[in-house]
């Protein structure tokens, strides 16, 4: 299939992360297919007349009935429809990957309860029984090796639902949330990831058995093994108008 000048190729089976149109937070993965270096990983749909439609041109939501749902990797070459081949990610990346992601959820957490106290309202709670901010707020998640990047919005939206960002210090919040992350990250809390399928649109779910108790979040994408392995993780807060930045760095 082509893509742009390129080649989309679709496995029966892959190892690959794709990129998700919907939530676009983690990038796709690196590799190899049949030898050809993966220039992209995306998601793709195929409509019942059999067109492949691919990211952002996707018309319908995703798992939606009548479509089925594919990994595609783009090469600059193309394979052999029905070719037997060999697909290898490259690891060093994925797991740079991976640690980012798993820090960006553990950051998310330890700020949900930095700010708890600023709820005027009752809120939807995150796992640990904080109101999530996160969730209320955040306008986009990107992640990079060993790093992550979250902005909110602190505008009329998220004050009629309670919350008041009046007199925040970041440099405290800060502060707080790295306490907590060092604690995490000390005690060494698994993690998990519940697939109770294996289609792209199987509604996956990150898990770490923090010393607060079980938490969990919604995620499609790939994580480590315990926070141990993330060796140290750091946040620094920017506040900005109605915007808060949230930028986070694993050091591994």
């Amino acid at each position: 299939m082509p893509v742009g000048g390129r080649h989309g190729l679709v496995a029966s089976e892959t190892p690959f992360h794709p990129l998700d149109h919907t939530w676009p937070d983690q990038p796709a993965d690196r590799g190899a297919i049949g030898g050809l270096p993966v220039l992209d990983c995306v998601t793709g749909a195929r409509a019942a007349d059999g067109e492949i439609l691919l990211g952002g041109d996707i018309p319908v939501r995703r798992g939606a009935d009548g479509w089925d749902w594919l990994v595609v990797h783009v090469t600059g070459d193309p394979l052999a429809v029905g070719a037997e081949v060999e697909l290898e990610v490259d690891a060093g990346h994925r797991a740079a990957l991976s640690a980012g992601h798993t820090a960006c959820h553990l950051a998310a957490l330890a700020l949900n309860a930095a700010l708890a106290g600023r709820w005027r309202k009752e809120a939807r709670l995150d796992a640990l029984g904080h109101p999530d901010f996160d969730q209320s707020a955040i306008t986009s998640s990107r992640i990079t090796p060993h790093a992550s990047a979250d902005e909110y919005r602190l505008g009329k939206s998220l004050r009629k639902k309670g919350f008041t960002a009046e007199g925040l210090d970041v440099a405290e919040v800060g502060r707080e949330v790295n306490e907590r992350l060092q604690a995490w990250v000390t005690a060494g809390a698994p993690v998990r990831i519940d697939v109770p399928g294996p289609e792209l649109t199987a509604r996956r779910t990150w898990h770490c058995a923090l010393p607060e108790g079980e938490a969990s979040i919604p995620c499609g994408g790939t994580h480590v093994r315990d926070a141990a392995e993330l060796g140290g993780v750091t946040v620094e807060l920017i506040l900005d108008g109605q915007s808060l930045s949230m930028r986070t760095t694993v050091t591994p």
